[in-house]
């Protein structure tokens, strides 16, 4: 029994609303909806007619609804390759659109990716265990409009991420020992590993130090 065959054997609307639910708006609207056109004015209907000019082409729809179900790409990668390949621009949105329409918006179980953990920085909370040590290579210009190389060595602590660096004119093995001896004097902690690139800088004389 509905509200409204309810509401016609009991004869109180207020009881009726309280039983079912809902406001006195939505039942005079729909008393009014079915005395005009009975039950199949009842149905759930859109709040507003879907516009067809504003709907993807459909030779495009198949291209979407193909990729999708041969290679089961997402919605931007479809874009993408609809853009690439066939000239066609449509957003990702769009062919997300496109597939929950159709049903294809999730793919099937054993299609779905596990998800990949990220990267995650080695990290020790202890500080100077793990010193990282590296060098960057910067230029200058000189008054006179000449380039000059420059090299940045820089060491970072894993825990605290307190940081030094010195800038020479060189890259050597002797300016990598006299860096990391400058490290040591201006860190608060003993160090205990360096981790080096294995650049041409840091080789047996460094190892050897």
């Amino acid at each position: 029994m509905n509200c409204l065959q309810f509401a016609q054997e009991c004869g109180s609307v207020v009881l009726t609303c309280r039983k079912f639910g809902v406001a006195k708006s939505s039942f005079y609207r729909w008393k009014a909806l079915y005395r005009e056109k009975g039950e199949a004015g009842l149905i759930n209907r859109k709040p507003c007619p879907e516009n067809l000019l504003l709907r993807i082409p459909a030779p495009t729809e198949e291209k979407v609804l193909h990729l999708r179900r041969t290679y089961h790409f997402g919605p931007d990668r479809i874009a993408w390759y609809l853009e690439r390949y066939h000239q066609i621009k449509i957003s990702g949105k769009g062919v997300y659109y496109v597939l929950k329409r159709h049903g294809l918006n999730r793919l099937p179980q054993n299609c779905r990716k596990r998800s990949i953990p990220t990267y995650k920085r080695y990290q020790m909370q202890v500080p100077g265990h793990h010193i990282q040590l590296d060098v960057k290579f910067l230029t200058f210009i000189d008054k006179r409009g000449r380039k000059l190389k420059r090299y940045q060595y820089t060491a970072i602590d894993d825990a605290t991420r307190i940081r030094a660096l010195k800038i020479y004119p060189r890259h050597t093995q002797e300016n990598a020992i006299r860096f990391v001896n400058y490290v040591i004097e201006k860190f608060p902690f003993r160090l205990h590993t360096i981790r080096t690139d294995n650049g041409h800088e840091f080789q047996a004389k460094f190892h050897w130090r």
